[in-house]
């Protein structure tokens, strides 16, 4: 499957609950979206098997995959495309070798310590940040702002995402950053739009 990160969203539950997740997402596709990640940090493996499964369904044809957050377990049984892990999430190659070569594989970089360690022969892309402070994430890394993603992204070796507190209005001098892509969590699941949403973030570009 293709692999585009030009907008990537990330899933959060509570952010989701006024349209239910599945809308939500199918939402943020219509206006744009080409990547969605599965994030719940509070449901069991059950739940959020069922959840892959319902977004699998609506994201049918549409050439968007879908990862999960974490959790390798429930990547494999629900059938999702991939898995996005961060530094303390597992190991990469023990990842790699579960899903198999044609899986996407997504890691979690905050510093140029975890670059230089990182092998970049068993993944298929960087999340780089956090950009800014945000909300959805309490125990986060001190924040890159655009000259610190910029020199990671320079460093990287691999086709890399940002996020952390993205707006529609960063898009710009996020991409100039380097990045191929934006991630969003409540800029898209958080609105009232969420196609509309999804739409200002590729507006910007």
């Amino acid at each position: 499957m293709r692999l585009d990160l030009s907008l990537y969203l990330v899933t959060d539950r509570g952010l989701c609950a006024a349209h239910g997740l599945v809308e939500t997402v199918a939402a943020a596709v219509r206006g744009g979206v080409t990547l969605v990640q599965l994030r719940d940090k509070h449901a069991s493996d059950d739940e959020l098997v069922d959840q892959a499964r319902r977004l699998k369904a609506v994201l049918y044809g549409t050439g968007v995959p879908l990862i999960i957050n974490d959790r390798l377990e429930v990547a494999l049984a629900a059938g999702a495309d991939g898995l996005h892990i961060g530094q303390d999430d597992g190991d990469v190659a023990e990842a790699r070798a579960a899903l198999g070569t044609e899986a996407i594989l997504g890691l979690s970089v905050q510093t140029h310590d975890q670059l230089a360690r990182l092998d970049p022969t068993a993944l298929d892309y960087l999340g780089l940040g956090p950009v800014f402070a945000t909300p959805s994430k309490h125990d986060h890394a001190t924040p890159l702002g655009f000259e610190g993603l910029a020199a990671l992204v320079a460093a990287s070796p691999l086709p890399s995402v940002a996020i952390g507190g993205l707006k529609a209005e960063h898009a710009a001098a996020v991409r100039a950053a380097g990045v191929e892509g934006l991630a969003v969590i409540s800029a898209i699941c958080g609105q009232p739009d969420p196609e509309a949403a999804a739409r200002a973030f590729l507006s910007r570009r």
